[in-house]
């Protein structure tokens, strides 16, 4: 596999395959970035160039720090704030121009619902349906018992906005995002407020929705959260597109061999274990104590000596172990996470705000 690019004059390493790495062909994108900049005053650059592509049917997650722009790009995708410059579109239609024409089809969630505190739950959600142009009044009572039902609110639809805690507030909020059905669903940071039980049904049913064709846009700052729910993804970083593509493949796309896992043997023969790994294929394999660790090879790389062989599977690495007198105690791979992906981009930890 090839070397991850060296890192630019700002020390940070573009995405591998060049510009377009990851992009989908231009009429599978739900949404669709080129050059996308937001400036403010004093020139300061919220967002820098942008050029974001995400699948149709995809669940997407926009990863980042908290300030690294995730929420100016979002409000700029949605038409509530002005680009400086470049052109996003939204279900092939150029916005914020089409917006009218988009907006219907788009379930939104951002930066936390705005809630009348005074009504009820239910009367909220009676609200924004009056409010959507195309909602038949005659079937808004049913809508809205449904999209109560879908975030786990039946139980608590009469009780008073105000008196919900953050995480019912943002069910709430996602509730009148799925009050209609919607070919794209856009979250802002859906889970915070939640405990883990609620983030636990709130990707539930990020992972029904998608099922049922919806593409899903989830901005979060939170890597676990990115990791258990979506299939592709985007690194954010002070402003700019660091890297997109595949969940599966970020990892090994930029950080090469290790992406593919690392092998980890628990074994009181640690000698033997290290020699047959490395005639298997194995690179980097280090002794710690009772530990014997190594990089496994890429998926499709012969393992099985010098001379290479057939693809084994892991199975096959255990078995030639123990055929060798190796007495195996423990056997196991970790792959590199997505916070060794944002770690070996940017050189920063996570919780840095951009």
């Amino acid at each position: 596999m090839p070397a991850p690019p060296a890192p630019g004059p700002d020390g940070v390493r573009p995405p591998a395959d060049g510009p377009g790495a990851g992009r989908p062909p231009a009429g599978d994108r739900a949404i669709e970035t080129r050059g996308l900049t937001k400036a403010y005053s004093g020139g300061r650059l919220a967002v820098d160039g942008l050029d974001l592509a995400v699948p149709r049917g995809s669940i997407f997650g926009f990863l980042g720090p908290n300030g690294c722009g995730k929420t100016t790009t979002i409000r700029m995708l949605m038409g509530l704030i002005q680009a400086t410059a470049g052109h996003a579109r939204v279900l092939g239609q150029p916005m914020p121009a089409a917006g009218r024409r988009v907006l219907p089809e788009v379930g939104a969630l951002i930066e936390g619902p705005a809630l009348y505190g005074f009504l009820s739950g239910r009367d909220n959600l009676r609200r924004f349906d009056a409010a959507d142009p195309a909602a038949d009044p005659r079937t808004r009572g049913a809508r809205v018992g449904r999209a109560l039902e879908r975030v786990g609110l039946a139980a608590a639809a009469g009780k008073k906005a105000r008196a919900y805690s953050l995480g019912m507030k943002q069910r709430l909020g996602l509730a009148a995002a799925l009050l209609q059905p919607r070919e794209l669903l856009v979250l802002d940071e859906p889970t915070n407020g939640l405990d883990p039980q609620g983030m636990r049904e709130i990707r539930a049913l990020v992972r029904e929705l998608a099922a049922d064709g919806t593409t899903v846009f989830l901005s979060s700052h939170l890597l676990d959260e990115i990791e258990q729910v979506c299939t592709h993804a985007a690194v954010m970083a002070r402003g700019r597109l660091i890297t997109q593509g595949t969940v599966a493949d970020l990892s090994a796309t930029v950080l090469g061999p290790r992406g593919n896992g690392r092998l980890t043997v628990t074994t009181p023969d640690t000698a033997d274990a290290a020699r047959v790994l490395k005639e298997l294929g194995v690179s980097g394999v280090e002794i710690t104590d009772d530990r014997v660790t190594g990089e496994l090879p890429a998926p499709d790389a012969p393992m099985g000596g010098p001379d290479g062989g057939a693809p084994r599977e892991l199975a096959d690495l255990n078995a030639a172990l123990v055929h060798a007198g190796v007495r195996v105690r423990g056997f196991g791979t970790e792959r590199a996470s997505l916070e060794d992906v944002f770690v070996s981009l940017t050189g920063e930890g996570f919780d840095v705000a951009g």
